[in-house]
């Protein structure tokens, strides 16, 4: 097996151990909140500010598409699937190494809450500030939005438009 092939199998098991890390991770927090803050008030971490709050969000953000559980699910794999895919896609060179973190972490918020979906019908939410009245959010969420903020910049400031031809090609 020659260099490059060692490569990209080290890149692709990287990935998969990364996101079943932060899956782990997510899950994890997921099962504290439920087994510390369910049927409690709120832990007040910063008042008026930050607390912890359990929710059994049955939508997506901002209370978007109730009890579309099957509709959000596919979604997620559909996701999952386009990442993956344009994973594949990417070349193996460190110069693409953000674009990577930030695939496996979409991916690891993706699945996170799809286990919460498929196991219980409902996300576990429980981040809550109150300062600005944001919407409750989990782990698997700010996986999400940061490799997205992360991605968006790098797109517009870090990589030249040549260089994302990846995402062209057929």
């Amino acid at each position: 097996m020659n260099n490059r092939k060692i490569g990209h199998i080290q890149s692709y098991l990287l990935a998969v151990l990364g996101c079943a890390a932060l899956i782990i991770a997510d899950q994890f927090t997921k099962h504290l909140a439920a087994l510390h803050l369910k049927s409690q008030e709120p832990f007040i971490i910063w008042k008026g500010v930050f607390k912890l709050e359990y929710l059994e969000n049955r939508g997506a953000a901002f209370g978007i598409m109730q009890n579309r559980q099957l509709l959000l699910s596919l979604g997620a794999i559909l996701i999952i699937c386009l990442v993956t895919y344009f994973y594949g896609r990417m070349p193996h060179t460190s110069r693409f190494y953000l674009l990577r973190i930030c695939s496996v972490m979409v991916c690891a918020g993706a699945v996170g809450n799809l286990i919460d979906r498929v196991r219980q019908n409902y996300v576990v939410d429980f981040f809550y500030f109150e300062l600005i009245n944001f919407p409750i959010f989990n782990v698997a969420d700010c996986y999400v939005v940061v490799s997205c903020i992360l991605f968006g910049f790098s797109i517009l400031f870090y990589y030249r438009e040549e260089e994302l031809n990846f995402f062209k090609k057929g």
